[in-house]
């Protein structure tokens, strides 16, 4: 049976990979992502564990074009 993995399961099973010693490119290879990503995913489980790894938004906090509140 094929059981497809939620995006945080693959990101959590290429970081166990690493931590048990796999070369980063190899790991970056198997996922056809970037070292880069596996070197990020790393760092986001190592700062907030499983809950790290999730998606997160593109949206900028800030507009550079937003009038500021009190000159409206």
């Amino acid at each position: 049976m094929l059981v497809e993995l939620s995006v945080v399961e693959q990101r959590y099973h290429a970081v166990m990979e690493v931590l048990a010693g796999v070369p980063v490119a190899e790991v970056a290879g198997r996922y056809r992502v970037s070292r880069q990503s596996v070197h990020t995913w790393g760092k986001r489980y190592r700062d907030g564990g499983l809950a790290g790894l999730a998606d997160r938004s593109h949206r900028p906090k800030t507009c550079p074009h937003q009038v500021d509140v009190d000159a409206e």
